[in-house]
């Protein structure tokens, strides 16, 4: 287990290795984000943006969750939930056959004054194989503090 006390700012942790699939892809924006760009190889080698078949930006903050809860799972992370996200940004796009990985940058942190928890701000990149950065976020994850 990791208590809000064991993090220290300026910590960065490398993690994930997600192989993006085309059904998962296809599967996801049909029934989340059902834009042709998302759904039809035709459609989107027409679009001058993608060229080709990619998946939905909501697609790829899910499988950033998905790296990101398999990784602090077996680190003994445990978040206890999560206050928001901020500055979320798709920088190029999510293909299939990309191979993603993440890193998790502290910030800054902050003791609650009242309850065991504290506030652990983090800077998300995901990357895909070539090392380019396509997406980048900042979110708050609730800790428990260590009992005394």
């Amino acid at each position: 287990m990791r208590w809000f006390e064991d993090y220290e700012v300026g910590h960065i942790e490398r993690f994930g290795a997600y192989v993006v699939s085309r059904d998962e892809v296809i599967d996801f924006a049909t029934k989340f984000d059902p834009q042709p760009f998302h759904l039809d190889d035709r459609a989107a080698a027409a679009n001058p943006i993608f060229g080709r078949l990619a998946a939905s930006g909501w697609h790829s903050c899910a499988m950033l969750m998905r790296m990101l809860t398999d990784h602090w799972t077996e680190d003994g992370h445990f978040s206890l939930a999560g206050t928001g996200v901020d500055e979320l940004r798709w920088l190029k796009p999510v293909y299939p056959g990309d191979v993603l990985s993440a890193e998790a940058e502290v910030l800054a942190k902050k003791a609650s004054g009242s309850k065991p928890i504290g506030f652990i701000d983090y800077r998300l990149a995901m990357f895909n194989q070539l090392g380019d950065t396509v997406m980048t976020l900042k979110v708050t994850n609730i800790q428990p503090r260590r009992p005394e």
